[in-house]
């Protein structure tokens, strides 16, 4: 089993959002059980402020900006990670709520719909080409369905910017 550690660095998500964690445990595991050949034993996701996602981005991808979410697949070699470790995925508050405003969608669904889109980053999807994209927006959508949350695709809904490695 998967197991997926939530860690809150900013108090701001859960003043916000105040089911922030049970969010997260929830979209991540939604996309976890839909692929249940997955091998390894953990995520963690970092709930964290703008400054500390954009040190993140600028010290492992040269961008000295806050992003909405951040993937980093570990190495999957047992030398390299005994632990077996999936990855991590980290949460910028502020740009997250900012979109959600923006785009006219609760942070609760602004918040799974970019656990989702993590969780796929680090099991491999990614969205650097048209095909790419269309297969993971449509796993995406999926798996937010289940969740009960809209189509963050939909002609009407504002697509968020998910500028992640």
């Amino acid at each position: 089993m998967i197991t997926v550690d939530i860690e809150i660095e900013d108090e701001a998500w859960t003043q916000a959002e105040p089911e922030a964690e049970a969010l997260v445990w929830r979209a991540a595991q939604a996309v976890l059980d839909a692929h249940e050949d997955i091998e390894g034993h953990g995520i963690v996701i970092l709930l964290a402020d703008d400054d500390s996602v954009r040190a993140l981005n600028r010290d492992f991808r040269q961008k000295d900006y806050a992003t909405n979410v951040l993937s980093f697949p570990s190495p999957q070699t047992p030398e390299a990670n005994p632990e077996g470790q999936i990855g991590d995925i980290a949460l910028a508050f502020g740009v997250c709520q900012r979109e959600a405003a923006e785009q006219g969608k609760p942070l609760a669904h602004h918040l799974q719909h970019l656990v989702a889109h993590g969780v796929l980053h680090l099991l491999g999807y990614d969205h650097e080409s048209d095909d790419e994209a269309q297969a993971m927006e449509a796993f995406e959508r999926e798996i937010l369905a289940g969740l009960d949350v809209p189509d963050p695709y939909a002609a009407d809904a504002e697509p968020a910017s998910t500028d992640q490695g």
